[in-house]
C-alpha cells in the first residue's frame, strides 16, 4: 500500500463515529426512554393513590376490620380508612414515641384500648410536647370507662425511624412498631394496625389528635421530562454526528497525474484530485 493511499483514507476514518461509541450511545438513548415511560407509570399510579386515600379519610367512620380480615389488611387495600372502635383504655400500659409535628417536638401517645371482645387495639390519642411527657401532666385528659375513637387505620411501623431502632428494654421508642409495642407492655389478642385518632377524640388537657400528615409526594412528571429531554438531546448528538460523519463523508478519487487540473490540485508526485461533497 503507498503512502498516498494511507493519506487518502485517513480523512475518512477519522469523519466516521466510533462504532463502541454509537453502540453504547444507541443503549443510553433506549434506558432513558425507559426511565420517562416508567416515571409517566408512576405518576399515573401515584395519581390514583392520592384519589383513593382522599376518598377514604373523608369518608363516614366504619367500624374497625373484623378478627377474621386481619391477617388480609394491607397498606394498598385499608390504610388511612376512616374507622371507628369502641372500648376502655389502658392508660397505665401507654407508650411514648418521639415525633416532631407542627406542634413542635414531643411524643406520640399510644394507649392500647381493649374491647368488650377480648381484644386489643392500639390507639395512637395524638401529640404531647415534651413537658407533658408525665402522665400526670395529662391526668385529666385520661379518661375512664367505656369511649369510642374515631380516626385512621395506620399500619404497623416496624423496627424504628430513619436511622434510629427502637430500644423497647430502655423504653425508647422511634416509630409506632405494633408488635414490639405490645411485646413489652404484655398486651394479647391485638390488631396489626393501630389507629390515628381525629381531632374530636380528645378529652381535656389530653394528647393533640387529628394530625395524620396526609402527603405523597408526586414529582414523576419532573422526573419523566428530564428523562425524556436527555434522551432527545443524545439523540440530537447522535444526528448531527451521523450525518456530519457517515452521510456527508468526503470522497476521494483518483486522478492520472496528467488531467488537466493535476498542475492546480496536485498535492504529491502522483496525488488525486479532490472531490468537494455534493
Amino acid at each position: 500500500m503507498r503512502p498516498e493511499d494511507n493519506e487518502t483514507r485517513s480523512p475518512e476514518r477519522a469523519a466516521r463515529p466510533s462504532l463502541w461509541l454509537t453502540v453504547l450511545s444507541l443503549i443510553a438513548f433506549v434506558v432513558l426512554m425507559a426511565l420517562g415511560v416508567w416515571q409517566v407509570e408512576r405518576r399515573t399510579w401515584k395519581l390514583a393513590l392520592i384519589d383513593r386515600v382522599e376518598q377514604r379519610v373523608h369518608a363516614p367512620a366504619r367500624p374497625i376490620p373484623s378478627r377474621a380480615s386481619w391477617p388480609a389488611i394491607t397498606a394498598a387495600s385499608d390504610e388511612y380508612r376512616h374507622v371507628s372502635v369502641a372500648g376502655r383504655f389502658l392508660h397505665d400500659r401507654e407508650t411514648l414515641v418521639q415525633a416532631v409535628t407542627e406542634e413542635g417536638p414531643g411524643y406520640w401517645v399510644l394507649t392500647p384500648l381493649e374491647r368488650d371482645d377480648g381484644t386489643t387495639v392500639l390507639i395512637n390519642r395524638g401529640f404531647a410536647p415534651s413537658e407533658r411527657r408525665a402522665p400526670s401532666a395529662r391526668q385529666g385528659g385520661n379518661p375512664d370507662g367505656q369511649v369510642e375513637v374515631t380516626g385512621l387505620l395506620r399500619i404497623t411501623e416496624p423496627k424504628g425511624g430513619f436511622l434510629r431502632d427502637n430500644v423497647p428494654q430502655h423504653n425508647r421508642w422511634y416509630s409506632r412498631d405494633v408488635a414490639a409495642i405490645a411485646a413489652a407492655r404484655d398486651l394479647h389478642n391485638v390488631a396489626p394496625f393501630f389507629i390515628d385518632a381525629d381531632a374530636g377524640s380528645r378529652s381535656g388537657p389530653g394528647p393533640i389528635g387529628g394530625l395524620t400528615v396526609v402527603r405523597f409526594p408526586n414529582n414523576h412528571l419532573i422526573y419523566a421530562l428530564t428523562w425524556f429531554a436527555l434522551a432527545f438531546m443524545l439523540a440530537g448528538r447522535l444526528f448531527v454526528t451521523f450525518r456530519g460523519g457517515l452521510f456527508r463523508r468526503q470522497r476521494f478519487v483518483h486522478e492520472p497525474a496528467g488531467g488537466l487540473d493535476a498542475s492546480a490540485r496536485r498535492t504529491g508526485s502522483d496525488a488525486g484530485t479532490i472531490v468537494e461533497p455534493t
